[in-house]
C-alpha cells in the first residue's frame, strides 16, 4: 500500500501540490490524470523521492519513506523521456544499471528484453536512438528488477502500434501479481480497458478519486475521454 498524507509543495509562489490525500492499494492500476501542470509529475517525484514535500509524510507499506531510500528498491519506474549518457550504448547502460543494483542475473525479468528484440540494438548509442527506441530501453529498465510498485509516466509516448501493444499487455501481466502500477497519459483511450482506478488533478489539488466503473456510472458514458468530459464541463457550468 501507498498512502500521501496532506502532501503540500510548493515553488516560489506557486503552490504545486495542495494537501494531497490518496492511497493506492495492491492489485490496482491507477491512471493519474490532468492538464498540463496540475501537479501530477511532482506528486510522482515525491513519491520517488527526487521532489521533497514541505510537509506531510509518504507511507510504503505502513513505513514512512522519510530517511528511508531503501522502499526504493521497490519501485521500477519508466519516465516519459528517458535522459541517459549519450554516449554509452544500449548495452552498456544496462549493465551499468544492473550493477547499480548487484541482483543476480536469474532473478531479472528479460521480458521486454526478448519482446523489443533489444539484443540486436545493444551495440547502438543511446545518443542515436529514436524515441521510441529509448522508451523500449525505459521499458525494459523499469520492469526489470521486479517491482512491485511501477511508476510509468506516458509511458506510450514514441511507441509504435505494436511496442505500445506489448507495452499494454504487459502492465496487464503485472497487475494480475498484485502489484500497484500508477499511470500518467494525455491518451485517454489507451487507459480504457486496463485502469481500474482513476485520479484526477487540477492546479495541486485532487478533484476526483473513483473507481473507472464509478466514474463511467456517474457520468453514464462508457469511454473514459467522454466521461473525464463530462465531469469536466459540469464542473464549468456550475
Amino acid at each position: 500500500m501507498i498512502q500521501f498524507s496532506n502532501i503540500n509543495k510548493q515553488f516560489d509562489q506557486f503552490k504545486v501540490l495542495n494537501n494531497i490525500e490518496l492511497q493506492f492499494e495492491e492489485g490496482n492500476i491507477i491512471a493519474l490524470i490532468g492538464p498540463n501542470a496540475c501537479g501530477k509529475t511532482t506528486l510522482i517525484k515525491t513519491l520517488l523521492g527526487m521532489v521533497i514535500p514541505d510537509s506531510g509524510e509518504i507511507f510504503y507499506q505502513g513505513k514512512s519513506i522519510k530517511n528511508d531510500w531503501n522502499y526504493r528498491n521497490y519501485i521500477g519506474y519508466m519516465p516519459q523521456i528517458g535522459k541517459y549518457p549519450e554516449n554509452m550504448t544500449v548495452g552498456q547502460v544496462i549493465g551499468m544499471i544492473e550493477d547499480l543494483r548487484n541482483v543476480a542475473h536469474k532473478d531479472l525479468d528479460r521480458e521486454l528484453y526478448e519482446s523489443y528484440k533489444l539484443k540486436d540494438i545493444l551495440y547502438k548509442r543511446m545518443g542515436a536512438l529514436s524515441g521510441g527506441t529509448r522508451q523500449k530501453v525505459s521499458a525494459y529498465l523499469a520492469f526489470l528488477f521486479h517491482p512491485q510498485v511501477l511508476v510509468l509516466d506516458e509511458p506510450t509516448a514514441g511507441l509504435d502500434p505494436l511496442s505500445a501493444l506489448i507495452l499494454r499487455e504487459k502492465i496487464i501481466k503485472e497487475k494480475q501479481k498484485g502489484k500497484i502500477i500508477l499511470i500518467t497519459s494525455h491518451i485517454l483511450s489507451e487507459l480504457d480497458d486496463i485502469v481500474n482506478q482513476i485520479v484526477y488533478m487540477e492546479e495541486g489539488k485532487i478533484i476526483f478519486n473513483k473507481p473507472l466503473a464509478q466514474v463511467k456510472a456517474d457520468t453514464g458514458k462508457e469511454k473514459l475521454t467522454e466521461a473525464i468530459a463530462a465531469i469536466m464541463n459540469v464542473d464549468k457550468r456550475g
